[in-house]
Formats: structure tokens, C-alpha cells, sequence
């Protein structure tokens, strides 16, 4: 008899354990966190193929730039202080599991919807997330084809694309050319369903550009000064001019730039355009007074104005003088 209770015991003691056993896989490796666990730890690889595998999701007609590598990686590593909650009972044999994270200073929250799928070994519970479809970001960009999202260079057509991307992330775009830059702008993406607004990267011309478009400009001033000096004209094909009916002495005309144009481009139309260039240029000669037959000297000052046309073509710089006579 005390044999066989010993016996007893010691099975009743090893159903107990394999029950405790049981129940404790269930809620770690077999629990519904665990396919979440496994899937933020594949964002933060920047393994975009074990993440779509594991949520599940289909993606949308998009660029899939933001889905693997670098940019993934990006995004998920400005989620800090992750913690993930317990399950929460859905109908039909579903869980939702609460997803707690900051980004940027703000305490944020998504919540996985998983189902129960069946079991292994009998015993241990299998869950794998509820198919979905990816969300996407849209972003735009003034006058421009290109730019940077999470340190990898995207193309633009016509300014704007649609980006298929993982959740939670975010993610920035900017750009950061010679000629042409934009500040960063963000999107913070929380949920598979939660609108994202657009991102909008307001372009400007960079400093590089309007020093390299002042010194064509300057160039083709001075070329035209020399030019006018060399034909000894007070109308060269210029746009400053003086008019005079005194004769002048040949020889004596000298065509300098006093002030040179300040240079400004903005967008307009879908193009990059120099606004109106306003300077001032020095004519000096010796002129006869047509009543007297005296000479004395030209020394006159006037105000000139002209637009161009900007082509900008990677690192070539076009400027061509619109001028009319």
C-alpha cells in the first residue's frame, strides 16, 4: 500500500508539474505576445521578408522601398521603451495584444489582432496574427523627382508617390540636394487603418544654386559690357541701353556693371524660375554738345532689367538671357 501511494503521489505530482508546464509555454513562447515579439524584432533587423510573412499582410499597389533593409530598420529603431501588454479575448477565438512604445517623447499604443490557429503537441496553442493589408504613406515634393526617406533615395515621378510601409514606425522624408533641399518632414504610422496625412517636402533653391547661377549671370553682364565697349555702342544687344543725340567720340565709350542682380528663385508652374533681375550699369565717354561743338564728358548711371530662363539638368546649370529689343 505505501508503495502504491507512493506511486500515486508521484504521478498526481508529475500531472501537476506537466499541467504547470503546459500552462507556462502557453503564456510565453505559445503565447499570443509571442508572434508580436517576433515580429518587432524583424522590423528592428530590418527583415521586411520574416515581417510581412508574420503579420500576414498583403500590400498595396505602392513603392516598396520602405519594406526591407535600411529604411525599415530606421523606423523601427525610433520606437523605444517597448512593452507588450497582455492579450485581451476577441469573438471567435481572437486576441487583441497591446503594443506600448515612445517615439519622440509621446507614449504611443497599437493594439495586433491575432487568432487561434490550433495546436502542436497537443497541448501548446498556436497564434498567428489576422491577415491585413500594409498601410502607406503619400508624400510630395515641390518641383522636384527625388528624395531621401529614412537615409535611402527614392525617385519622384511628377513630384509625388505612394510608399507601402510596416507599423509601428516612422518615418522622414527630406531633401538634400546641391541645387534643391527640403526640410525633414514625418509621418508617425500607429495602425494598419489609422489615416495617415500626406508629407509634403516644400523644396527651396540651396545657396549652392543661386551662387552658381549669379556667377553665370555676372559673366554673361561683364561679357556683355566688354562686348559693347568693343563695338564702342551706347545701344549694345545688352539689357542696359543709354540714348543720346550728342555725338560721341569713338573710342572713348567704356560699358562698366556698377550693382550687379540680386538672385531669387522660386517654383512656379511646375519650373524653377529667376525672378526679374534688377542692376545698374556706368557708361562713360566723351560727348560734342550738337549747339556748342564743345566736348565734355559722359559719365551716366542707369538702371537696367531682364528675366532669364533656368535649366537645371543634375549638376548642370543653364541661364539663358530673355531679352527683348
Amino acid at each position: 500500500m505505501r508503495i502504491a501511494a507512493g506511486w500515486l503521489l508521484g504521478l498526481m505530482l508529475a500531472v501537476a508539474g506537466a499541467v504547470v508546464a503546459v500552462n507556462l509555454v502557453n503564456s510565453t513562447v505559445a503565447s499570443p505576445q509571442q508572434p508580436v515579439r517576433e515580429y518587432i524584432d524583424a522590423l528592428q533587423a530590418g527583415d521586411g521578408g520574416k515581417a510581412l510573412g508574420l503579420l500576414r499582410a498583403t500590400v498595396p499597389p505602392s513603392n516598396a522601398a520602405m519594406l526591407d533593409g535600411t529604411a525599415l530598420q530606421t523606423s523601427a529603431s525610433r520606437l523605444t521603451n517597448i512593452q507588450i501588454g497582455e492579450p485581451e479575448g476577441r469573438p471567435g477565438d481572437r486576441v487583441a495584444v497591446p503594443l506600448e512604445y515612445t517615439i519622440d517623447g509621446s507614449r504611443l499604443n497599437t493594439e495586433f489582432l491575432l487568432e487561434k490557429t490550433g495546436t502542436e503537441w497537443i497541448f501548446f496553442n498556436t497564434w498567428a496574427f489576422v491577415p491585413s493589408r500594409l498601410p502607406t504613406v503619400d508624400i510630395t515634393v515641390v518641383n522636384g523627382s527625388e528624395a531621401n526617406i529614412n537615409g535611402v533615395p527614392v525617385n519622384m515621378p511628377n513630384g509625388r508617390n505612394s510608399f507601402a510601409v510596416f507599423y509601428p514606425g516612422q518615418y522622414e522624408a527630406s531633401l538634400n540636394g546641391q541645387y534643391f533641399s527640403a526640410p525633414a518632414s514625418r509621418a508617425t504610422v500607429t495602425a494598419r487603418d489609422t489615416p495617415v496625412a500626406p508629407l509634403n517636402l516644400l523644396t527651396q533653391a540651396t545657396g549652392k544654386l543661386k551662387e552658381d547661377v549669379s556667377a553665370k549671370v555676372k559673366e554673361f553682364l561683364d561679357g556683355c559690357a566688354a562686348e559693347a565697349q568693343k563695338e564702342q555702342r551706347l545701344q549694345p544687344d545688352c539689357p542696359f541701353y543709354f540714348a543720346s543725340n550728342n555725338r560721341v567720340q569713338d573710342g572713348s565709350i567704356k560699358w562698366s556693371v556698377t550693382e550687379y542682380p540680386n538672385v531669387s528663385i522660386e517654383p512656379f508652374d511646375g519650373r524653377w524660375v529667376v525672378s526679374p533681375l534688377d542692376g545698374k550699369a556706368k557708361v562713360q565717354a566723351l560727348q560734342q554738345n550738337s549747339f556748342t561743338g564743345a566736348w565734355y564728358p559722359l559719365d551716366e548711371e542707369v538702371d537696367f532689367s531682364f528675366t532669364t530662363r533656368l535649366d537645371v539638368s543634375g549638376d548642370t546649370v543653364k541661364v539663358t538671357p530673355q531679352l527683348s529689343f
